[in-house]
This record gives structure tokens, C-alpha cells and sequence, in this order.
């Protein structure tokens, strides 16, 4: 498992209040919503405000392409060097 996928599962757990599930129980693969850990809009709200705040993503609003990097953890790490790789070329 790669750090950043690590992060993003200690931030779910921390930023969702999920007090019975440790990072590690996570599977990077397993879906976020619905099926998989369970997780409804109210947490997805409440990731995305965790994740502007951890990372710096930029999300304007909810598309079917956002939703598409919320369905995993791994996903979602993709996401995140996606757009710090977009801020880094933007910086150059």
C-alpha cells in the first residue's frame, strides 16, 4: 500500500468519526459508497471539505467525474497527485 493511499484511509477514518475501523481495515480497492464501507452523501460532503483542507483539491462541483474519484481509496489518491500535479505545472 502506498503512503498516500495510507493518508487518505487515516483521514476517512478521522475526518468520518469512524471509531470502529482502523485505516488498515481499508481495502484500496473496496467501493467508498453504498456497497463496501457504507459511506452516504452527508460523509462524502464532509471528506471533500477534509480532503480541500489536507491536500488543497480543488472541487468546483459534484460531476459523474468527481464521483468517480470518491468510488475507492485508491481513486482517490490518483485524484490527489492528479491535481498537485496540475498545481505543480501551473507553479513552473
Amino acid at each position: 500500500m502506498d503512503d498516500l493511499e495510507t493518508e487518505v484511509k487515516a483521514l476517512i477514518v478521522d475526518s468520518l468519526k469512524l471509531e470502529d475501523l482502523r485505516p488498515e481495515d481499508i481495502d484500496s480497492e473496496e467501493p467508498l459508497f453504498v456497497d463496501g464501507l457504507g459511506l452516504d452523501s452527508i460523509d462524502a460532503l464532509e471528506l471533500g471539505v477534509a480532503l480541500r483542507k489536507k491536500f488543497g483539491l480543488r472541487i468546483e462541483s459534484v460531476s459523474e467525474d468527481i464521483k468517480a474519484h470518491f468510488a475507492t481509496v485508491r481513486s482517490l489518491a490518483r485524484f490527489i497527485r492528479s491535481q498537485q500535479a496540475a498545481a505543480a505545472a501551473q507553479q513552473a
